[in-house]
This record gives structure tokens, sequence and C-alpha cells, in this order.
């Protein structure tokens, strides 16, 4: 159960009162740094209070207009000094899309980082969930133009140019995330690289599918085709939902890249 205390401030926030909430959170010290027992499992165990400016998980499906100043609002209740807090709202902003939906994406980010988040630490996060506006915006911020940044975004020339210093976890990021994303070239790249397409991706990266559940849950008939024609397994289950990726690709509705998996 949320406290009585921490679900006003919810309300508050929710309603985009920044100064209600700077008042409620100024007669509560220390209420801007609490957590709480949110979910049983998943990424949302224990939020703070920071954490649902981002929306995500979606609980209403939209944010108030004032958010950024609500957020500021809980910055400076005490929150900027607790690096985890800070970080994790950032994960959270880069990664959702009600944030981007709402126009306000770009403007937490910058807010977050101006109140000392790491932009390394959502990057990956950004790129494992498509958002590449915030990828961009992150990268502005100082965070690293990486392997899987170019692998994520079909920057063949970049991915060749920094395949070679690149390490084994970075290679194994990029293979998953060109994978999801549909760049194909890149995907050949890594593979002649000497990347497995029959490994689990890794985490942060959707770590309970490998590379072909993910291409094909999205449609990208050529990298399917690449993947199977380069030895990846037609028989993997995935971890969480127990499915081949041909099982990914009908239940998406991609019967092209389903009748391919099933002809081979």
């Amino acid at each position: 159960m949320i406290p009585a205390d921490f679900q006003h401030a919810l309300d508050l926030l929710d309603a985009g009162d920044a100064a209600g909430l700077a008042a409620h959170l100024a007669a509560h010290p220390g209420l801007a740094r609490q957590r709480v027992d949110y979910a049983d499992e998943g990424y949302f165990r224990s939020p703070a209070l920071l954490d649902f400016v981002a929306e995500n998980p979606a609980r209403r499906g939209q944010l108030p207009p004032a958010i950024v100043d609500v957020a500021t609002a809980i910055l400076e209740a005490g929150a900027w000094e607790d690096p985890a807090i800070v970080n994790s709202a950032l994960g959270l902003v880069a990664s959702g899309r009600v944030a981007r939906e709402s126009g306000v994406q770009t403007a937490l980010i910058d807010l977050l980082c101006d109140r000392g988040a790491d932009p390394n630490c959502a990057l990956l996060p950004a790129l494992a969930h498509g958002e590449f506006a915030a990828a961009q915006a992150l990268v502005r911020r100082g965070a690293a133009a990486t392997l899987a940044y170019a692998a994520a975004t079909g920057r063949a020339d970049d991915a060749r140019a920094l395949l070679e210093a690149a390490s084994a976890d970075e290679r194994h990021t990029a293979l998953a995330l060109a994978a999801q994303h549909g760049h194909a070239e890149i995907v050949a790249l890594l593979l002649d690289a000497g990347e497995d397409p029959n490994r689990f991706n890794p985490p942060g990266a959707h770590a309970h599918a490998t590379p072909l559940h993910q291409a094909a849950g999205a449609g990208h008939e050529a990298v399917v085709r690449l993947l199977a024609e380069r030895g990846a397994r037609l028989d993997m289950i995935d971890a969480q939902y127990g499915g081949t990726p041909r099982g990914w690709a009908q239940y998406a509705g991609h019967e092209v890249v389903a009748a391919y998996l099933s002809e081979r």
C-alpha cells in the first residue's frame, strides 16, 4: 500500500500542481527521496516520486502540461541529492512513449541531466524501446555514441568504424538492436565479425529473446532471411512468452515473415 502522504504527492503530480506539490513536500521532509512498494515484479517495484514523472509504465496514458515544473519541484525538494533516483527517472523518461507523445520527453531529459543524471545510463533503454529522439537528446547531453547507438539507428558507416574497438558486450548488444530495428547491413557486419545469431540478447536489450525473435516480431523480412540463412535456429523458445520466432511473427500479424519461417 502506498502511504497517504506519498499518495497525496502523487495526486498533485497527476494534477500538474507544481506549487501545491512543492508545499506538500516542504511539509514532509524526505518524501522526495522516499521509495514505495508499487509492484510485485518488473522494473517498477520500488519507485521514488520522481519516477512517476515519466508515466512509464503508463498509469493514465498522459502527462500534465506542467510536468517539467512538477519534476523541478520534486528535484528541489531533495530528489537531486540521490543520483540513483535521478538516473532512474532519466531512464524511464528516455524509454517511455508517453513523455514523447506528451511533447515533454526532451525537456525532461534536459532537466534531469542539468540536475546530474548520467545520460549514458539511459541510452540503452531508449534504444531498446525505439525512442530515437530521446537517444539523440542523450547523445547531445554527453552520452557516448557507441556501436550499439550506431547499430540501433542504422548508421552503418559509424558501425564499421566502431566495430574493431568495441568490446564483446558492445557487439552482442549491437546485434540485438540492429536485428530489432531492421538494419540488415549492420546485422551482416556483426555476423561477419563472429557474432552468434543464436545467443539470447543481453540484459537491457530484451534478454528473453534472440535476434531472430525480435526481427520476426517486428516484421523485418530482410533481417529474418539473413539470420536464417546464416544459421539462426528457428526452433528457439523465448524465455518470457514461450514462443518461436515464427510464433512471434504470427502474433504480430507479419504473415509474409511467418510463411517464410514455416517454409524453412
